[in-house]
């Protein structure tokens, strides 16, 4: 009787400590394999705090809200402000940024020409399809010269705001993740940092280098707001935001991808307003 009790006190604590366990686990959704390596420091951090952060690759940008709203994941980190707040505002999602992460340029590459001089009458210029990432490309393309805006565009503006174009280009809006994969087919593309490291892309190798820098491009963490009423919850993502805030993710981000991916806003609170 008396092993029988103390096999019984064996399995509640295994399960309680199991179910610890998987309390002290944070899914984190993101787009491509380059965020593996960036989060590599972060996870070590908070792995030494008990805490196990699990990346989740998504392969596109518009199912990571949606799974961080659905509570399939607790948190992500691929997307700049611009795009976060386009898809609270046209899609409904209950979800608040906790942290600032890195802003990126988004560059013109190309695999058949070396400078914008190159590009001919009837070439073809990939830019991302969704909204907010095809009007900065389109800017892109305004500051390299290709085309002019018209008077008077705003700050994210779309094919109908060209007023000229300088070189008889035809733009040809894609899947921000197929982009690299059509360059063969087209004379450049506008791609994505995610998406041009994963094909072995160097900020170096760009034809036109992008130059914005404005809030708006900055990245984020994002939680579900509800999640941030919950205590406990509420302590693991300020781990995580903290263990990104550190020097060992700074040392990463500037020797991994040479300065690629530059942080910004990390001595902003995002979380003081949920803060008990």
């Amino acid at each position: 009787m008396t092993r029988k009790i103390l096999l019984a006190l064996v399995l509640v604590l295994a399960l309680v400590f199991s179910a610890c366990a998987a309390d002290k686990t944070v899914r984190l959704g993101v787009t491509g394999s380059v965020y593996d390596e960036m989060w590599e420091p972060a996870k070590k951090l908070l792995a030494a705090q008990g805490i196990n952060l699990e990346v989740i690759q998504f392969t596109d940008y518009v199912t990571p809200n949606r799974a961080l709203d659905d509570g399939d994941i607790d948190l992500n980190a691929f997307q700049h402000q611009i795009y976060f707040a386009d898809e609270l505002s046209s899609r409904g999602y209950k979800l608040s940024n906790i942290a600032n992460t890195f802003v990126v340029p988004l560059n013109l590459y190309s695999i058949k020409i070396k400078t914008l001089d190159e590009i001919k009458d009837g070439d073809v210029i990939a830019i991302p399809n969704d909204p907010t990432n095809g009007g900065r490309a389109i800017k892109v393309l305004a500051t390299s010269g290709l085309i002019t805006l018209k008077e008077g565009a705003g700050f994210n503006p779309t094919k109908e705001d060209i007023a000229k174009y300088n070189k008889a280009i035809t733009i040809q809006e894609l899947a921000a993740n197929t982009i690299p994969s059509a360059l063969p087919d087209i004379a450049a593309g506008v791609i994505n940092d995610t998406y041009a490291l994963d094909y072995g892309l160097k900020a170096s190798d760009a034809v036109f280098a992008d130059q914005a820098r404005e809030h708006e491009y900055w990245n984020l963490i994002a939680a579900r707001t509800a999640d941030l009423n919950n205590p406990e919850k509420f302590a693991l993502y300020d781990a995580v935001v903290k263990a990104y805030h550190s020097p060992e993710m700074k040392e990463n981000l500037a020797n991994l991808y040479g300065g690629f991916f530059r942080p910004v806003g990390w001595d902003e609170d995002l979380l003081a307003p949920f803060r008990k």
